[in-house]
């Protein structure tokens, strides 16, 4: 049986490669001035030509959050990371979870229950992946990073 008290680092690193891929197709979609993500659902040009900031610099922001995002996960299992002040680090996580749930929320009831977005039923179940990875790193690294009195 797994300890669950036991700090555990593969959720960092899975994760860390899934915002690297995220990062690489928004790149990809900046690179071609479209909104989206290779394999999500299509966005219209009218969409695009209604979006709040040109869909290239939007891609490459994208591009960014996805990079440091990546980071953040490595900088809690690695000990250059684990050198940031704990509370800092937990408030970083804590805002990255809302976003990333938020996400992969809209992913998961647009892919089971239908909203009109266009994702599909296994980007509902990534979505579902996601927040659990996440929500594991967390766990792990408060826990890892708990200081015992003594």
């Amino acid at each position: 049986m797994l300890d669950s008290a036991y700090p555990r680092r593969w959720p960092a690193y899975a994760l860390a490669v899934l915002f690297l891929g995220y990062s690489a197709g928004k790149a990809a979609f900046a690179l071609q001035g479209r909104l989206g993500f290779p394999g999500g659902p299509p966005v219209s040009a009218a969409e695009t030509q209604g979006y709040l900031m040109d869909a290239a610099t939007a891609q490459w922001l994208a591009t960014a959050s996805g990079i440091v995002g990546a980071c953040v996960a490595l900088a809690t299992v690695t000990p250059l990371g684990r050198t940031a002040p704990r509370t800092l680090m937990l408030l970083v996580l804590t805002v990255m979870l809302a976003a990333v749930g938020g996400g992969a929320g809209i992913m998961i009831l647009d892919g089971f229950v239908g909203m009109g977005v266009g994702w599909k039923w296994y980007h509902g179940v990534l979505g579902i992946v996601v927040i659990g990875l996440f929500a594991e790193m967390f766990r792990s690294y408060a826990k890892a990073t708990t200081r015992v009195a003594g």
